[in-house]
């Protein structure tokens, strides 16, 4: 069969399938590409976003502290409740609380309370960082690859869910990716004796200082890792200076020297004590947080993080190692396995810490296309291509075992039909690849994502209310005949309550204050877990019980893994 050369230079054979013709037209020019990927970008991270309770206990901390910046009007300190958060630095916060102010402005009701407000700056990072992989890609692949790895990046199932998060992760990502993708396009310069464009400064120095305030070293760490290897590579570290560095950090420290100055006078030095000494060393000294797993966790689960991409990415691994000697392929590892290395080295572990790396993962997949490396007749290849038809698959079964379990007997039936779908693209895509039609496989593969992660995150969910306890039970708060009851909750302590029900929830200690905050006066609510209820009970007088309950909840946490049953008492004036 003959070949011939596509629009930008891509050898390819001269039959052509709806595939090929699809990504042709898709990238014949840039602005197709990228709106391509925008278009990916809202059918993969939109569904869901309104829907989907607060996810503790991560993400109401975050949104509760942000609509305190909001109450409070102090832009600096950072609270959840009444203690400080001295965790992350101060940029989502800040995207988060300009976003609830935004949608208050365009007169959103209750805007402080919804959550999908403060899902916008990670739908936005989500969104920027699959862009910005395109961007990046365009140094190593032509066009038509290069919206093929973004693609492949943007379909991640680590990334769709971090862009229904109010946390850090997403917006991290595309700050490392704007920064390694300008370090990528200094090096290849570099090494092909080439100049770099003007959208490199910005690009690097921009990410590296929005991903400060972001979440304080990550960023430096992503970069300075490779930029190390490659000067020992290159026998010299000339190479960076293209990224004029005096005028970077110059740029760098004006960005986020008056947040960071600020925080340490009004904290008088405890958030570098908190954030240093007790979060980030405590992470790498420890398992912070009961998140504890061996070396090689993070290569176990990136077979379904980064599905569908995850099994090519494997195949593309030993012609990494062979072409290391390459620029390209000496970027892509030097970018990747430092890194890889010292989170697997690391005690905690959380599967979106590696989620920065996957840009690279994917334009290494895609290079190993180009290259023929992703060869169906290799050792071992069509069983390791099974894992994208068996993610969706588990999935589905995952989630109808659920609903069985969790909710009475019932199926998410309304989610079935898409889930199905995923299933069978996701088997077409494990038969092209068979059939040695790679490219073809990738495809699929992203179109079986574009069914799963809006079935998953955007119907099943709400197929299953026994995961939404704190929805159901600020629920009955606005439900009560008196406004603005004052409310409590004994037991059951989730961060979602509080950034549902309000900043002044209350939380006593034992059955005896919460019997104290009932009989306080006024319009009054209290929750009370199963495990605290002879507690509770226990408090009042044996002539007088404590008072009739309004209503009871049951569901399952998934933050403990445990059924809950709360209970709820009400007193009105």
């Amino acid at each position: 069969m003959s070949t011939s050369l596509s629009a930008d230079g891509v050898p390819r054979l001269a039959s052509v399938d709806r595939t090929g013709r699809g990504l042709d037209a898709l990238s014949l020019t840039h602005a197709r590409a990228v709106l391509a990927l925008l278009a990916l970008c809202l059918l993969l991270f939109l569904p869901g976003q309104i829907s989907l309770q607060p996810m503790d206990r991560d993400e109401p901390r975050f949104a509760q502290a942000s609509k305190q910046m909001l109450e409070s009007g102090d832009l600096v300190d950072i609270r959840f409740q009444g203690e400080a958060r001295h965790k992350k630095p101060v940029g989502i916060y800040w995207a988060q609380a300009a976003a609830v102010a935004a949608g208050e402005a365009l007169g959103v009701p209750d805007a402080r309370r919804q959550i999908a407000l403060y899902r916008i700056p990670s739908l936005i990072g989500a969104t920027a960082s699959v862009l910005l992989a395109y961007w990046a890609a365009l140094a190593f692949l032509p066009r038509r690859l290069a919206l093929l790895a973004a693609a492949l990046y943007g379909a991640g199932l680590m990334l769709a869910a971090e862009a229904h998060l109010a946390k850090t992760d997403a917006l991290l990502a595309a700050c490392a990716t704007a920064s390694l993708g300008a370090l990528a396009r200094v090096w290849l310069a570099y090494r092909a004796s080439g100049t770099v464009g003007r959208a490199v400064f910005p690009a690097f120095w921009l990410g590296m200082a929005l991903g400060i305030l972001v979440k304080g070293p990550m960023v430096p760490l992503f970069v300075v890792l490779p930029a190390l290897i490659l000067s020992v590579v290159a026998r010299s570290g000339r190479w960076l200076l293209a990224l004029k560095p005096w005028a970077g950090l110059a740029l760098t420290l004006l960005l986020v020297a008056p947040w960071f100055a600020a925080i340490a006078w009004k904290s008088g030095g405890a958030f570098y004590a908190e954030a240093v000494g007790h979060d980030m060393l405590g992470k790498v000294g420890g398992a912070a947080e009961r998140h504890w797993a061996p070396p090689g966790a993070y290569t176990l689960a990136f077979f379904a993080t980064f599905w569908p991409g995850a099994a090519f990415a494997a195949m593309s691994l030993p012609l990494a190692w062979r072409a290391r000697r390459e620029p390209a392929f000496a970027f892509l590892i030097a970018a990747v396995l430092p890194a890889w290395l010292v989170f697997e080295a690391v005690p905690t572990k959380l599967p979106h810490y590696v989620l920065p790396l996957m840009p690279w993962l994917a334009i290494l997949t895609a290079l190993a296309l180009s290259r023929g490396a992703l060869d169906p007749r290799l050792r071992g290849a069509r069983a390791t291509a099974l894992l994208v038809p068996a993610i969706p698959v588990g999935l589905t079964l995952g989630l109808c075992l659920a609903g069985w379990r969790l909710d009475s007997h019932t199926l998410p039936w309304t989610a079935l039909p898409l889930l199905a779908a995923a299933c069978a693209v996701a088997a077409l895509a494990w038969m092209a690849f068979a059939g040695g039609r790679p490219e073809r496989a990738l495809v699929l593969g992203i179109v079986a994502s574009c069914l799963l992660g809006p079935a998953v995150l955007g119907v099943a969910q709400r197929a299953l209310p026994a995961l939404k306890v704190s929805p159901r039970l600020a629920a009955l708060r606005d439900r009560m005949s008196c406004p603005n009851p004052q409310v409590a909750s004994l037991g059951y302590r989730e961060p979602s309550l509080v950034f549902l029900t309000g900043t002044d929830l209350a939380l006593p200690p034992d059955g005896a204050a919460a019997r104290q905050f009932l009989e306080a006066g006024g319009c009054r609510l209290l929750f009370v877990e199963a495990r605290d209820r002879d507690d509770f009970n226990a408090a009042w007088p044996v002539a007088r019980g404590a008072p009739a309950p309004l209503a009871e909840v049951e569901g399952f946490n998934l933050n403990t893994g445990r059924r809950v049953f709360v209970t709820a008492y009400a007193v009105a004036p």
